[in-house]
């Protein structure tokens, strides 16, 4: 059952260019639902299973395991699309997943900070004149300048910034036709140029090392370093809003529609696949404007 997976990883990887932490997921929810049937019903194979197998592992998963509703949506999608698979190669002959209904997700709204807000955040490392602060205003500025992933931002290299140009590639969720050249503001590039002179020469411990933001070892800087220094300036400039890895990248969406930019122009911006994906952010800034709305019209009640 083990290599049956993981030739379904390899051929989402291989095939349909899924993302590293997407396989790892993958992997995980679907290592966890064969050993959950070897444990609990004794099956071995693949084409031993039934609907009401699965039905029995997506309530031992809301039951016995309380998984949000999200996260039993994922699973089941991983084991839809692994059954799916199965099939199209004759694997098994009929699909047990093809009628199992997944859960409703509510949907959340991504967090955004106000402008100001944002101000305030930028300007704390610009403060100093360490190592640290360099590389930490020049990553915070680039995150608000381009509205990139965190990990589309640890995963830059030297040699992916232009400050002549100001611009930088970005080469998407390591999947397929995701590469997109992002222009980035006189005050990015600036900080970028600083970080360049006076802070990375001063991290480089191995003149090949690539990367472009390194911690203090001198080694590539990790998706979990950069939310780090995030929540360290978020917390010494008291931004009381809840604020996550990602809250720059929402921003940035957020501030560009309220600036009057066209959702396909940020679809490109932010590299999304659907546009759908991009109108939520529009959603956001509908929503906020009733609320806006509600609290200063005289007659809203």
């Amino acid at each position: 059952m083990r290599q049956q997976i993981e030739d379904f990883l390899k051929s989402l990887q291989v095939e349909k260019g899924y993302s590293n932490n997407t396989i790892v997921a993958y992997r995980n929810d679907l290592t966890q639902f064969a050993k959950y049937l070897a444990e609990k019903s004794g099956i071995t194979s693949w084409d031993a299973i039934d609907k009401n197998d699965l039905i029995r592992y997506v309530n031992d998963l809301k039951g016995a395991h309380e998984y949000a509703s999200a996260t039993v949506a994922r699973k089941i999608a991983a084991t839809k699309s692994f059954f799916r698979h199965l099939s199209s190669r004759g694997k098994i002959q009929d699909d047990p997943s093809a009628t199992l209904d997944s859960p409703k997700v509510r949907k959340y709204l991504p967090t955004s900070i106000s402008e100001q807000e944002v101000e305030k955040l930028l300007r704390a490392p610009a403060r100093g004149d360490t190592v640290r602060a360099h590389r930490d205003s020049a990553l915070l500025e680039l995150l608000y300048a381009t509205g990139m992933r965190v990990s589309e931002v640890v995963a830059l290299d030297v040699a992916d910034i232009d400050t002549q140009q100001n611009c930088v590639h970005c080469s998407g969720k390591a999947t397929k036709n995701r590469d997109r050249l992002i222009p980035i503001y006189r005050r990015a590039s600036e900080a970028l140029t600083r970080y360049f002179q006076e802070g990375r020469p001063k991290l480089v411990r191995d003149n090949d090392e690539n990367a472009l933001f390194l911690n203090h070892r001198g080694h590539r800087l990790t998706r979990q370093g950069l939310w780090l220094i995030i929540k360290k300036y978020v917390e010494e400039v008291g931004i009381d809003t809840p604020v996550t890895p990602h809250t720059l990248r929402h921003s940035f969406a957020t501030h560009l529609l309220n600036g009057g930019a066209d959702v396909h122009e940020v679809q490109g911006l932010l590299g999304h696949a659907n546009v759908s994906t991009t109108q939520i952010y529009k959603a956001i800034s509908q929503e906020r404007l009733r609320e806006v709305y509600d609290e200063a019209h005289p007659r809203a009640d």
